[in-house]
């Protein structure tokens, strides 16, 4: 069975429904396909879930990147910097910034690190990268996850109306 590059599988496609049943019973062949799509739903919504926290982590490392390229420009002139920092979503404080040659990064679980200036550039620059590659991979496979959500759908619609068919035909030839 093909994949795509992250390994989700490709969904078949039913082209002749009779000769796909050959080997299975109707009600068989569609709950496989229901529960093959209610799977395609559920990595839908966890690459949403990804995509989302994805967008709003990539804002927040171009901002990171671009105050500390400010601190690589404020470093020359020696002059303090004053500004504003937000201490939450609506409340800021004044600051006084000496001029300085490291920053202090969060990292994640509690955990803050101390680099220099070139060096929290390289990191960051790193994870902004592998972000953006990231997002894209998501929004391709959430693309993918779509064609494959609708071709078990329409496989099921078709196995189903396969089976009416066939139910009216032997209606019709007992009649």
């Amino acid at each position: 069975m093909n994949a795509n590059p992250r390994g989700i599988p490709q969904a078949p496609f039913v082209d002749n429904v009779g000769e796909y049943l050959k080997t299975d019973s109707v009600e068989a062949t569609i709950r496989k396909f229901t529960e093959a799509a209610s799977k395609y739903k559920f990595m839908e919504n966890s690459k949403l879930q990804q995509r989302g926290s994805l967008e709003q982590k990539i804002p927040e490392i171009e901002k990171t990147l671009a105050t500390i390229n400010y601190l690589v420009e404020q470093q020359e002139t020696e002059e303090p910097i004053k500004t504003l920092f937000e201490i939450n979503d609506t409340l800021y404080a004044h600051a006084t910034i000496p001029p300085t040659a490291s920053v202090n990064l969060w990292l994640g679980a509690n955990v803050m690190l101390e680099y220099t200036l070139d060096e929290a550039l390289e990191l960051l620059t790193g994870k902004l990268a592998i972000a953006k590659g990231n997002l894209k991979d998501t929004i391709e496979d959430l693309e993918f996850l779509r064609d494959q959500i609708t071709t078990m759908e329409v496989n099921t619609a078709r196995v189903y109306n396969w089976d009416v068919k066939q139910r009216r035909m032997e209606k019709s030839t007992l009649a």
